[in-house]
């Protein structure tokens, strides 16, 4: 394994883990919004230095992309500068942090007992190209998972209906 690019893994690695704790510490919910799309790009690099390349491009597009313009619809739409209630949950900070340590030395014994292996342990195979990873998602997508996709595209279909329908004026739902 290349020194730059353990490097590289172990600063990306600090970025993800970060701002996942920002996302978590941020005080206002835009701010926590914007670390989580810092947060979804560190893992679409990730993925990308995984040659998995397909990944990368749905993890830009669909998560940091229309997934936070959802996230900020909301935010906006419930208006979080009103009166906040105080937190029911004290000290959650502290709790958060100790659990998350409590979680890293767990995932830094398995490491050393070589439970889990460094994604750099072994330079991955060469792989399929940009073109056959495309193909081959699509194919298993649209054989063996046919049915489950279309369940829930017809799910999502009747919640956009649904949420057009209760935003409209004079429905129960916006009053």
């Amino acid at each position: 394994m290349e020194l730059g690019a353990l490097l590289f893994f172990g600063l990306l690695t600090v970025i993800v883990i970060g701002a996942a704790m920002m996302v978590i510490l941020a005080t206002k919910p835009v701010h926590s919004a914007i670390y989580l799309v810092l947060n979804l790009l560190g893992v679409a690099v990730l993925y990308l230095t995984l040659s998995a390349e397909f990944l990368t491009a749905v993890q830009v597009l669909i998560y940091a992309g229309a997934i936070m313009v959802l996230f900020l619809f909301v935010i906006t739409l419930l208006n979080p500068t009103e009166g906040e209630a105080p937190d029911p949950i004290r000290n959650q900070a502290i709790i958060g942090l100790v659990l998350a340590f409590v979680f890293l030395g767990q995932v830094a014994i398995l490491l050393l007992a070589g439970v889990l292996q460094s994604p750099f342990a072994a330079y991955p195979p060469p792989g399929p190209t940009w073109g056959d990873n495309v193909q081959a998602v699509g194919t298993v997508l649209f054989t063996t998972y046919l049915l489950p996709f279309e369940v829930i595209s017809i799910l999502l279909l009747v919640a956009i209906v649904g949420a057009t329908v209760i935003s409209r004026p004079g429905s129960r739902g916006s009053q």
